[in-house]
């Protein structure tokens, strides 16, 4: 038995099947998205997650963010194709959408087009961080952070983050 949520015990084959239906749905809507966004190089799909209580909800970006219009014609494409295919037979509501800011960083091109701005950097072992992103590269990041060191003035540095060494990047608001 699994436990799709707290007090909800889902025997493993339906889990399964359930899955697999998911995985479906979420690649034909992937592909959905792409085609209808391939005439926009500056636009970029982030995600697209089904979740078990009919709600779909696709996270698309763009180099210079992404306008409403954007959203929703996206909106219209793929769930015109969903009904014509009958992809998912149960009732759902289809949520298109930018990443809020609280949403993490998970595509270098999301870190490109925050460069400049501050960023919360957690890594493995709890430890986190705080710098200005510099630049991205294939491999990670460079940060401008402020270290101190115990009895010692702050100093200013570039660091290089290895992607491999994040767990979670958010860019920070500040109010100031």
């Amino acid at each position: 038995m699994h436990h799709l949520r707290e007090g909800t015990c889902v025997p493993s084959f339906i889990l399964d099947a359930f899955c697999r239906i998911k995985m479906n749905i979420e690649q034909r809507v992937i592909d959905l998205v792409e085609e209808k966004i391939s005439d926009r190089p500056d636009l970029f799909l982030v995600d697209v997650k089904m979740h078990s209580n009919g709600k779909l909800i696709i996270l698309v970006d763009g180099d210079n963010g992404i306008g409403v219009g954007d959203c929703a014609a996206i909106s219209r494409h793929v769930g015109y194709h969903l009904e014509e295919e009958n992809v998912i037979e149960q009732a759902y509501n289809l949520e298109v959408s930018s990443p809020g800011l609280d949403t993490p960083l998970t595509m270098k091109r999301q870190y490109e087009k925050n460069i400049g701005r501050n960023l919360g950097i957690k890594q493995p072992e709890a430890k986190s961080r705080e710098g200005k992103l510099l630049n991205v590269t294939d491999e990670g990041i460079t940060i401008e952070e402020k270290v101190k060191e115990k009895g010692k003035k702050a100093e200013v540095l570039e660091s290089f983050i290895p992607f491999s060494d994040i767990t979670e990047t958010k860019v920070l608001i500040s109010f100031k």
